[in-house]
């Protein structure tokens, strides 16, 4: 088993990226990549390493955030593909990756994190975060 630290992890010690919403289980964050506009993570907000260490509560409660903004990021930013992965080999700390894909990005049809396919990727619409954090509020309010 990996050894990690809580006061190494730095999904403890920072935000992950640029906070669009929380609740007290969890935090979604803006990625950032201007690649990828609306990539986001939905990060626990407690040091977990694995899904099945969480109540079957706090999974499904979870789940229904990653969906949510599964939804908004659809809804918004219209990708081809929306990818969801949860690595954390690299930091153990249980969060998600939700990001959208199109079939001319760089790296389509390889993972973001491989070898780009591409030099360059079409400019995409950029959405004001607050645009996409109002658009999760209202995937989150149904089902």
């Amino acid at each position: 088993m990996l050894e990690h630290r809580v006061e190494d992890c730095e999904l403890c010690q920072s935000p992950g990226g640029e906070l669009i919403w929380e609740s007290e289980l969890c935090r979604v964050v803006a990625v950032g990549d201007p690649d990828y506009p609306g990539f986001c993570r939905v990060i626990l907000n407690r040091h977990v390493r694995e899904m099945t260490d969480l109540s079957e509560d706090e999974r499904i409660r979870l789940m229904h955030v990653l969906f949510g903004v599964e939804k908004a990021i659809r809804a918004l930013y219209q990708p081809d593909k929306i990818n969801l992965a949860s690595l954390g080999n690299m930091t153990p700390h249980l969060h998600w990756h939700v990001i959208p894909r199109w079939r001319d990005d760089r790296h389509f049809p390889n993972p973001v994190w491989a070898t780009p396919q591409r030099a360059h990727a079409p400019r995409r619409l950029e959405i004001e975060g607050r645009c996409l954090a109002d658009q999760i509020i209202n995937a989150l309010r149904t089902r």
